[in-house]
């Protein structure tokens, strides 16, 4: 009971690791490959400004923007979310440093949601697990990218829109669906706290 109340607490205050450097990132591994911003968003269909804004760290990139950006640099999404992995397994005790990363909306820059990575430790990884803190979104940026994914409710009620259909989720509820899906999720209630896994 401890652990799940810990999970479904604000994980904004539950980690100590460095906040936002996932922009950061994507431009070390541009620049790694030797790709220009120019090419990268003829690659992913993303304005230079707006590749230069998540860059910069002026936005921070949903996990579809972040899933998108992994597959034209042909790295792991793993290592844009939480760098990359040096262990063939991890073991992530509740009160050990978790990585954190903050997501906000393209209209707005509204905050989205947070996130933290459950296993920032496994190299080569092409499966990310995350405790995921909804916020309640006016913004509803519809995410369409290749991999699978999976929710499984905690805390809140969450809302989530496939394709043309739309679910409220409560704790205990889950979803399975294709990533190529449009889809979007956000917390109906103020917030809510899912376990998210993705699949690339």
């Amino acid at each position: 009971l401890d652990y799940f109340e810990d999970l479904t607490g604000d994980i904004k205050k539950g980690g100590k690791g460095d906040v936002d450097e996932v922009g950061k990132r994507i431009k070390q591994v541009r620049e790694e490959r030797g790709i220009s911003i120019e090419t990268l968003s003829d690659l992913t269909g993303f304005d230079v400004s707006r590749l230069q804004d998540i860059e910069s760290g002026k936005v921070k990139p949903q996990l579809g923007t972040v899933m998108k950006l992994s597959k034209a640099l042909d790295s792991a999404v793993g290592r844009l979310v939480s760098d990359m992995g040096t262990k063939l397994y991890a073991i992530t005790r509740k009160d050990e440093r978790k990585q954190i990363s903050r997501s906000t909306s393209k209209t707005s820059k509204q905050n989205v949601y947070s996130y933290m990575s459950l296993a920032p430790e496994v190299q080569g990884r092409h499966m990310e697990a995350l405790i995921v803190q909804l916020e309640k979104s006016k913004d509803k940026e519809i995410s369409v990218h290749n991999g699978e994914e999976f929710i499984f409710v905690l805390n809140g009620i969450a809302n989530l829109t496939i394709g043309k259909d739309t679910y409220d989720l409560e704790p205990g509820d889950s979803a399975y669906y294709l990533s190529t899906t449009p889809h979007f999720i956000t917390a109906k209630t103020d917030k809510a706290t899912i376990l998210a896994v993705l699949y690339e």
